[in-house]
């Protein structure tokens, strides 16, 4: 099974078969800028020596780098790197490497941005279309929120749960596929500045995820949109006082 972002991040581990790790590796070189945009990627040869894989398996990871829009062969040239606005930042893969390479203020901003798109929508949705199974598990999530023992961890996974739930609830088959932004967001949150760190806000935070669902199972669409509008921006603020108290 596919790994998501936030479990890529947290274990920090690496792939395990030959193609995953000349994917990442690549990936993350292209990411990072070690081969820039344009630029033309050295011949098969030097990279199945470089990364120690048969010519087989270097062109299955080329094929996968190219589905991810971040390479593009071109004939008697070479494989070229592409300009970042062909990369699909849709991918979950695309996304991890972002964070590899490091916080950036400016993708962070753009994640929230997407989110603040999407997600109060989706809770707009999810007041009309949840069914009395779906409102119980989320109560139940934002509850598990509020657990006195998370760490940092395991509250990033609870959210990423909660969020999660509210897209499939939202019973748009199109909310669900821009989970990965979603994860991707609360992996930047995770890395910089988590509610289960220093003050113990799980509290706080448990209920204003609560106050989503209690709009939801009210049918009041407005209201659940709001409330959703105010967890994205109280996050964004959080990692954005984090990251001046870091520069300055």
């Amino acid at each position: 099974m596919r790994r998501g972002v936030l479990e890529t991040v947290i274990s920090g581990r690496n792939t395990r078969t030959s193609h995953s790790q000349v994917v990442d590796e690549l990936g993350r070189a292209i990411i990072s800028g070690e081969f820039a945009v344009g630029t033309t990627l050295p011949g098969d040869q030097e990279l199945a020596q470089r990364f120690k894989v048969s010519r087989t398996v270097l062109r299955e990871a080329m094929k996968t780098l190219a589905a991810k829009g971040l390479i593009v062969p071109r004939a008697r040239i070479g494989t070229k790197v592409t300009p970042k606005t062909q990369w699909n930042l849709f991918d979950s893969d695309v996304l991890a490497w972002h964070f590899h390479r490091g916080m950036d203020r400016e993708f962070l901003n753009h994640l929230s941005q997407i989110r603040l798109a999407f997600e109060p929508f989706a809770a707009k949705l999810a007041a009309e279309n949840a069914t009395g199974d779906d409102i119980a598990e989320l109560y139940m999530l934002a509850e598990e929120m509020g657990a006195p023992d998370h760490t940092p961890e395991t509250l990033a996974v609870a959210d990423l749960r909660f969020h999660l739930k509210i897209a499939e609830a939202s019973r748009n088959p199109f909310m669900r596929t821009v989970g990965s932004l979603i994860e991707a967001a609360l992996v930047g949150v995770f890395k910089i500045s988590s509610p289960a760190s220093g003050e113990k806000r799980q509290d706080e935070v448990s209920d204003a995820h609560t106050k989503i669902v209690d709009a939801i199972a009210a049918r009041d669409g407005e209201t659940a949109a709001e409330a959703m509008r105010q967890v994205i921006v109280t996050g964004r603020n959080r990692v954005e006082d984090a990251l001046r108290k870091v520069e300055s």
